[in-house]
């Protein structure tokens, strides 16, 4: 398992100075934001070239929306995400996350025909995904759809809602992240969880209970990371939190922390 943090968490004024800082500090891998990736490829990509750290992967920054309420909404964010792919696979990073929608449903109830809306984005994610999942298989870069917890958004909570999306796609290269914060909310047991969605984990965000750095809630990473090592998981882990502090000190502090656990 390899450490990464996402670029606006690492100090340093351009993003050479932000790599520059996060290898010393002890970390393999750099989570990029896909706002405005296609602006910034050649930036990103001369960057890497000066450091030992690797891209991890591309943070949602798509448009659009996969379960919006129109067809021009969703096919927005279905050609974002092909953008971001391609250019995720010529950086080198393992896959594009994204999150179907946040908040509340925005597709119609069209009751009786179905009686529960979430029905109807289920199947149009599935169908949504067979599209991807073949595109990004041609591109070389994952598909990595993102549970959240109910507060941020009614559909997808827990790991084996989204693996089983992945499953009704049957497209391989449609997969999952788990992110620890969203689970200390909603799975019971996050260690069996993760054991449960073995071969459908491809990305991990960490965050502690608290949305801070480990170290600073009540989360068990280290029951975690015995779990991932148990399902053979062998890619990144990004931090995706707050620091409460210095990063200059709190950062090299954390990874000495989630070493001494992993």
């Amino acid at each position: 398992m390899k450490l990464a943090i996402q670029e606006n968490l690492a100090p340093g004024k351009t993003l050479i100075e932000k790599l520059a800082k996060i290898e010393a500090y002890g970390f393999d891998g750099l989570e990029v934001w896909g706002s405005d990736l296609p602006q910034r490829f050649k930036e990103i990509k001369d960057a890497l070239n000066t450091s030992k750290v690797k891209i991890s992967t591309v943070c949602a920054g798509y448009g659009g929306d996969l379960l919006g309420a129109d067809r021009k909404t969703r096919e927005i964010a279905i050609e974002g995400l092909k953008e971001r792919l391609k250019l995720c696979a010529e950086l080198g990073g393992v896959g594009v996350i994204t999150v179907p929608t946040f908040d509340g449903p925005k597709i119609p109830d069209l009751y009786p025909w179905y009686p529960n809306v979430r029905d109807v984005e289920r199947q149009i994610l599935i169908e949504e995904c067979k599209i991807l999942g073949d595109y990004a298989e041609e591109v070389g870069s994952y598909v990595l759809l993102e549970p959240l917890n109910r507060y941020e958004t009614h559909f997808i909570n827990r790991l084996q809602q989204a693996v089983e999306v992945c499953e009704a796609s049957g497209k391989e290269y449609i997969k999952i992240m788990a992110d620890l914060f969203h689970m200390s909310i909603e799975e019971a047991d996050i260690a069996k969880s993760i054991e449960d969605a073995a071969g459908y984990i491809f990305h991990v965000h960490l965050a502690d209970s608290n949305r801070l750095l480990p170290g600073y809630g009540h989360t068990d990473f280290k029951s975690s990371f015995v779990a991932l090592k148990k399902i053979g998981y062998k890619n990144f882990m990004a931090l995706e939190c707050g620091i409460p502090g210095d990063p200059e000190k709190e950062l090299p502090k954390c990874v000495k922390y989630l070493k001494s656990l992993i």
